[in-house]
């Protein structure tokens, strides 16, 4: 049976435990006792208690609560045999450290217990000589028990404080970091959604007229091809500057940021989708059907056109030849119903490559919104499967779905 390695004292109370047994040795050897031996005891015994007083002190940070009664036994033993101020101090340490360095119950109980042995000396100390003098005895042990403790409880609980104020600092520093990175993310989030939905529709125009100018072998409608190319690459890049100005957060007089897009450029965004998507065999309608009142708030009206915007791109590149509609509904109860359908049928293949991020995008925009969305194939009309992309949007109480006042046309 190994025994348990002794705790290695620390470099301070190493310096404490010799510096106090040579200012013992220096007053042994000189003869300086604070009291004298009782009964006639020879001095010499007086050195064992300084020594276990200097034990003590070694292990005053890394033994608490054993190291308390071994001083206290001390203290007693040097004052029998003839006290050494050395020892005294030496003690009144101990105490302090078993109240800074000790478990939370030790520094709890040293104060109260230093106050108790104290004033039980001091009244033994009167009860037996019966002079008030006695009671100087009393002064004695606060200056060395009671006033070491409760310097010790005090110092103990600014250190606590102190660690309890790091803690709460690197808890908040934490958060902050947690929240930094959220916002990082929820904004890297936001600009690819922005992103995609501005640029994919002008990209993929460019790519399935790109394609139609490989496989043709006519002039005239390669140079109509490159016209539109053209076109949607100088839209994109301007919608591209847009964008940069608004990251950049300028201000400046010389370059206003553009307005958001609103529903009032649904016709624009459809004529454009008719003009790309009329070689393809699809055409494109527009059914406003929603009752009167304000416009809905301004991210709603964006997310609205943002998923149009994005479901006729992906009818360009995906659908059958056919009518794609695009259906808005304010139903009245504080939300806004929009609804893209187009002719859906199996393909080998799309006219321009697609990622999936934009039904992605499209999700996230309605779930930041608070709002339903749902996209895939459904049965339409005469029995033609049809996909549908449905989009309910939750709007400010009392408020209405349309800009214009124009309610229940069919553009087409």
């Amino acid at each position: 049976m190994s025994l348990l390695p002794l705790p290695r004292p620390h470099r301070d109370d190493v310096l404490i435990a010799v510096a106090g047994a040579v200012g013992g040795l220096v007053q042994w050897r000189l003869g300086m006792f604070t009291s004298f031996p009782v009964g006639g005891v020879p001095q010499a015994p007086s050195l064992v208690p300084l020594a276990v007083m200097c034990g003590a002190e070694l292990l005053r940070r890394t033994a608490q609560p054993w190291v308390l009664p071994a001083a206290a036994a001390a203290l007693v033993a040097d004052t029998v045999t003839g006290s050494l101020l050395a020892t005294v101090l030496m003690f009144t340490d101990v105490v302090y450290a078993a109240v800074l360095y000790g478990p939370p119950r030790v520094a709890r109980r040293v104060p109260p217990a230093s106050v108790l042995a104290t004033t039980a000396l001091a009244l033994a100390a009167f009860f037996a000589w019966r002079l008030p003098g006695a009671l100087t005895v009393g002064v004695v042990g606060a200056l060395v028990s009671v006033g070491p403790a409760f310097t010790g409880s005090v110092v103990r609980n600014h250190r606590d404080q102190a660690l309890a104020e790091r803690l709460r600092a690197e808890q908040t520093a934490l958060l902050a970091e947690m929240d930094r990175v959220q916002a990082v993310t929820a904004e890297r989030a936001r600009m690819a959604r922005e992103l995609h939905d501005v640029v994919a529709n002008h990209l993929s125009a460019i790519a399935i007229h790109a394609t139609a100018a490989q496989s043709l072998d006519d002039r005239e409608a390669s140079r109509e091809a490159l016209a539109v190319i053209r076109e949607n690459s100088v839209q994109g890049l301007a919608e591209m500057r847009r964008l940069i100005g608004l990251l950049r957060e300028t201000g400046g007089e010389e370059e206003p940021p553009s307005a958001a897009p609103t529903l009032d450029g649904l016709d624009a965004l459809l004529a454009h989708a008719r003009a790309h998507g009329a070689a393809g065999g699809l055409s494109f309608s527009l059914r406003d059907e929603r009752s009167g009142g304000p416009p809905p708030p301004a991210p709603v009206e964006l997310a609205a056109y943002r998923i149009v915007q994005e479901s006729l791109t992906n009818a360009l590149k995906h659908a059958a030849p056919g009518e794609v509609t695009v259906r808005l509904d304010g139903s009245g109860e504080g939300s806004l119903a929009v609804t893209v359908t187009s002719p859906h049928q199996e393909r080998s293949g799309s006219r321009a490559p697609g990622s999936g991020a934009g039904l992605v995008g499209m999700r996230e925009r309605v779930e930041l919104l608070g709002g339903s969305f749902s996209a895939g194939p459904v049965a339409g009309r005469a029995g033609r499967t049809v996909w549908e992309v449905r989009a309910v949007l939750p709007v400010a109480e009392g408020t209405g779905a349309d800009r214009s006042g124009a309610r229940g046309r069919t553009r087409g």
